[in-house]
C-alpha cells in the first residue's frame, strides 16, 4: 500500500479540525478528549438524552462507546445516533466488552441494527461477538484464542471483510496485528507496542481519533481508518522509545499523547507498517 495517501488523511484532519461528539465511557473520557485534541480534532462529550440531539447536530461525527453502560447513556446513544443518521454524520462504534455481559452484547447489536455505522473498531473477541461468532471474552481484553497472528492473518482478514460486507461499514480489528477491512479491501497494520495494553484507554482513544479521520475524509473511509490505526500504533512506538529507566505506564501515557500531537505527515509515511491484503 502506498503510505503517502495516509499523509493526506492526516493533513485533512489538521486542516479541518473535525468536531466529534463522544458518548464514551467514564473511565477513559478525559484521555479520549485529549487524544482528539492531540490529533487535530475537537471533542465534545454528552450522554444526557435531552442534550445529545443538539450536541450531535453541531458536530461532524459521533462516537458510541459501550464501556460503562447505563440506561441513560444507552438512550442517549440511540437519540444521538438517530440525529447523526438524519444529518449523514460519521458514526463510529466501539463495542467495548461485547460478549462479557448480555447488556453490552444486546446494546451493541441494537446500535448496529438501527444505525448506519461508518466504522466498528474493537478487538477480535468483541468483533466476533457482534458478528454472532461469539467466543468467550475476557472482560474488555481479547481472548488469546481470538488474537490475530501471522498464522491466521489471512483467515482473520477474510472474516473481517465478510463482516464489513454484511454490515456495510469499515471494520477495524485491533491487537498485536491490526486489520482494517471493507467489502473490497483489507490491510494489515503492524505498528504498536505491548505497553499500549498497560494503560487504560488506548483503544477508546483510537476510536475517537478514527472518528476525526472519518469526518475529515468522508470520501475515503477505508484509508482514513488505516491512517488513524497506523498513526496511533506508531505514536505508541515513539512513546516507548522515549521511556527512561525511571519511567512507567504513567509516563508512557503522557508520551503517547505527545506523540499523537507531534505526528506529522513525514513521520507517518516513514513509520507506517501497512500491508494491503
Amino acid at each position: 500500500m502506498d503510505t503517502k495517501i495516509l499523509a493526506t488523511m492526516l493533513e485533512n484532519v489538521r486542516a479541518t479540525v473535525p468536531l466529534v461528539h463522544c458518548i464514551t465511557n467514564y473511565v477513559t473520557v478525559n484521555d479520549c478528549a485529549n487524544a482528539l485534541l492531540a490529533c487535530g480534532g475537537s471533542p465534545i462529550m454528552s450522554d444526557e438524552p435531552e442534550d445529545v440531539a443538539d450536541i450531535t447536530s453541531i458536530c461532524g461525527g459521533l462516537v458510541l462507546n459501550i464501556g460503562t453502560l447505563n440506561r441513560r447513556s444507552i438512550e442517549g446513544m440511540h437519540v444521538a445516533g438517530a440525529r447523526a443518521a438524519e444529518l449523514g454524520h460519521q458514526i463510529v462504534l466501539d463495542p467495548v466488552g461485547a460478549g462479557a455481559s448480555a447488556l453490552r452484547t444486546t446494546t451493541a447489536a441494537e446500535l448496529i441494527d438501527t444505525l448506519p455505522i461508518t466504522v466498528v473498531r474493537g478487538n477480535m473477541s468483541e468483533i466476533k461477538t457482534i458478528a454472532g461468532a461469539a467466543a468467550a471474552t475476557r472482560g474488555v481484553d481479547v481472548n488469546p484464542d481470538d488474537a490475530v497472528t501471522e498464522e491466521n492473518l489471512a483467515a482473520s482478514a477474510a472474516f473481517a471483510r465478510e463482516l464489513a460486507t454484511k454490515l456495510g461499514c469499515i471494520v477495524a480489528v485491533t491487537g498485536a496485528i491490526d486489520i482494517v477491512a471493507g467489502p473490497e479491501r483489507a490491510a494489515a497494520i503492524r505498528n504498536g507496542v505491548a505497553t499500549m495494553g498497560k494503560i487504560t484507554g488506548t483503544g477508546c482513544m483510537l476510536t475517537c481519533v478514527t472518528a476525526a479521520y472519518a469526518v475529515a475524509n468522508p470520501d475515503d473511509i477505508f484509508d482514513a481508518t488505516v491512517a488513524a490505526v497506523a498513526g496511533h500504533g506508531l505514536a505508541g512506538e515513539i512513546a516507548a522509545a522515549r521511556m527512561g529507566a525511571q519511567d512507567g505506564n504513567g509516563s508512557f501515557r503522557t508520551y503517547l499523547l505527545d506523540a499523537i500531537c507531534n505526528m506529522d505527515a513525514a513521520t507517518l509515511v516513514a513509520g507506517a507498517k501497512v500491508e494491503e491484503l
